[in-house]
């Protein structure tokens, strides 16, 4: 067959998802068929020998080539007879938490697209707070409450120490589209895959946020010493500057921080830009740190994995060909709408801002970083994952991009 195409697989759900099809036998008679991965970025063009359920023998001209079915669509007259177990439209619970904002903007843009591409025969139905606590989410799509939630690792990191990786401190992440490539390292990882197997959850996509800084209430700190008396909202590496810099951190749901702000629970907080507006501590907030730069939170969109496996080939298809176009509007809307914002955001609520002497935060950073690293490391080879090799998947990776 002079004119085979054959590109081997490689997308990042190659291997990850598991079809769920009804299949009729394989003809006798071999027949040509083609199979594009549902990123519809492989084509791998043959006679199809074979079907075993979840994998395609395909024959090539150097030999039988078996491409797993979980990550391909089938066309063509020799093709399975692949049914979906459902029948009329199907309609996904998605668990969100506060309102629509630059963090959910990925979710909103896929719910368009693949409502789009399956003329409404599959739609993701968005509730804001209205299906579970925030950090019940992975709880509830564990149980099969829902379908779709986003949650944020470092709300229970006992439940998902794999992902937590990605919210080590100073681990030195410059750009939006830095995160997304390292988290979609670490989400395609064997070992985490396992680890979110037990939740029954399957990771979709990140929600990849900015360095946190830190809003708060009263005189502008001007010393180091300011910071020991101050209690602050933190979560992922965040945390470990916070307490660097003398001062208690505590982790609470982010839609708490206004009233906790306001009621004197914490002093400060700290967020990305786009949670600082969403929820409202640059309204009550005085100063903000410029340049502390800890860390951020890793917040994925999973999915239920049984769900997912019983989504027709035309409805998963839909749903992870349509992951890199919400990926890439999310990181257009928060580099140019959100940031656009965020300046005259500080201006009108006349935010004192105070960029911490650079020698302060590398003093910080050193005695920070490795530490934390360590610690998380050990923490977490102890429960049997191989917490170094992650460690290392993310840092050898910054290290080669920067």
């Amino acid at each position: 067959m002079e004119n085979m195409k054959i590109l081997f697989p490689g997308s990042w759900k190659a291997g990850v998802l598991t079809a769920s099809l009804c299949v009729a036998a394989v003809p006798g008679v071999a027949q040509e068929v083609t199979l594009t991965s549902v990123d519809s970025s492989l084509t791998v063009t043959g006679e199809l020998l074979d079907f075993t359920g979840d994998t395609y023998i395909i024959e090539t001209n150097i030999g039988p080539l078996r491409v797993t079915a979980e990550g391909f669509v089938c066309t063509g007259d020799g093709c399975p007879n692949v049914q979906a177990e459902t029948d009329g439209p199907v309609v996904w619970d998605v668990s969100l938490w506060g309102s629509r904002r630059a963090f959910t903007e990925h979710v909103e843009r896929i719910a368009e697209l693949i409502d789009d591409k399956t003329g409404g025969e599959f739609t993701l139905a968005l509730s804001y707070g209205g299906l579970s606590p925030s950090r019940e989410n992975l709880d509830g799509i564990a149980a099969g409450t829902f379908e779709m939630a986003q949650f944020c690792a470092g709300y229970h990191p006992e439940k998902n120490p794999s992902i937590t990786v990605m919210e080590l401190p100073f681990l030195g992440v410059d750009s939006l589209e830095q995160e997304v490539e390292l988290s979609l390292a670490v989400y395609e990882h064997p070992a985490t895959v396992a680890d979110m197997a037990r939740w029954n959850a399957t990771l979709l996509m990140p929600s990849p946020q900015p360095q946190n800084n830190i809003i708060g209430v009263g005189f502008p700190p001007t010393s180091l010493a300011a910071f020991s008396n101050m209690t602050i909202r933190a979560s992922g590496g965040a945390r470990h500057a916070i307490e660097a810099l003398g001062a208690e951190s505590i982790t609470i749901p982010a839609p708490a921080v206004k009233d906790a702000l306001s009621n004197g629970e914490v002093d400060a907080v700290a967020f990305a830009p786009h949670a600082h507006m969403a929820f409202e501590t640059i309204d009550s907030g005085t100063w903000w740190t410029t340049n502390l730069n800890p860390g951020t939170s890793n917040c994925p969109v999973v999915v239920n994995t049984t769900a997912l496996e019983r989504l027709s080939t035309p409805h998963r298809v839909a749903l992870l060909s349509s992951v890199d176009e919400a990926l890439e509007h999310y990181v257009n809307n928060y580099n140019s709408v959100t940031m656009s914002a965020w300046g005259p955001a500080l201006r009108d609520n006349e935010i004192v801002e105070i960029t911490i002497n650079d020698e302060i935060v590398s003093a910080i950073n050193e005695e920070v970083a490795g530490p934390a690293a360590a610690a998380w490391i050990a923490e977490t080879e102890a429960k049997g994952l191989p917490a170094q090799e992650l460690y290392d998947l993310v840092t050898n990776m910054i290290a080669a991009s920067n």
